[in-house]
């Protein structure tokens, strides 16, 4: 597809070998095999389904372990270089352990804020890895737009990390008539702004809130726009049996 970046066939052997090890096709075709999207954005809808319910800090450190797996699961479908998928890995524990133990010595808002601030960062390296990845298919197939779908849901719930930091970092209430900011109250104001709907019955009151609302809105736009609208337009049905 034109606009998407591809493999060149030109290079050394072993760049034209190791690229015929990952999945490359001669004509330059990025597409690989065993790109498969649909568990991702799997785990991602079951995630926003525990998201609905009244949760605590263990409910949160819950969802946080769903992430770092849908993390890890897309790092692999997404072939990134064993090297760098091995660090991915070793910080993203590393990091969700400290947390898990921060929670259990007994640092509630804190511990919550920094359980947040982690989460959203585990979002947003998951976003990185599968937009990078979807932006190589130059054959737009099935995967591909459930690769973009991810990468939107992935935003929704960053931002809803976000919230959730400076709700338990700052003692400031988040909104406006000091409503409670729950997480499932919070992932709603977040889907809500993302899509643009702004139903109005939350409302950000504070300054960083009002800002960080109007930027999900923005990129929730522009991504529809950008990519996942390009995506389908470009979207081939046919294509979906040169993966396999």
């Amino acid at each position: 597809m034109p606009g998407f970046a591809g493999s060149s066939s030109a290079g050394s052997p072993r760049r034209r070998s190791f690229e015929a090890l990952l999945g490359f096709r001669r004509g330059g075709s990025a597409v690989r095999r065993q790109d498969r999207y649909a568990l991702v954005l799997g785990l991602l809808l079951f995630n926003y389904v525990l998201g609905m319910f009244p949760a605590d800090e263990l409910g949160d450190a819950c969802r946080l372990v769903v992430f770092v797996v849908t993390l890890l699961l897309a790092v692999r479908t997404s072939h990134v270089h064993r090297s760098t998928a091995r660090w991915i890995a070793v910080v993203m524990i590393t990091g969700t352990v400290a947390v898990a133990i921060l929670l259990l010595a007994g640092a509630d808002a804190l511990g919550a804020g920094v359980l947040n601030a982690w989460m959203s960062a585990v979002l947003l390296v998951t976003v990185f890895v599968i937009v990078r990845r979807v932006l190589t298919h130059e054959v737009v197939t099935v995967n591909t737009i459930f690769g973009a779908l991810s990468a939107y849901f992935l935003i929704g719930f960053m931002f809803a990390a976000i919230y959730g930091a400076i709700v338990n970092l700052d003692p400031t209430p988040f909104f406006a008539g000091g409503k409670r900011a729950s997480a499932g109250v919070l992932q709603y104001f977040s889907f809500t702004t993302l899509t643009t709907l702004g139903y109005g019955d939350f409302t950000a009151a504070t300054q960083a809130g009002r800002s960080l609302a109007v930027l999900e809105a923005l990129a929730g736009q522009i991504f529809l726009v950008t990519l996942v609208a390009r995506l389908v337009s470009a979207f081939r049905p046919g294509a979906g049996a040169r993966d396999r």
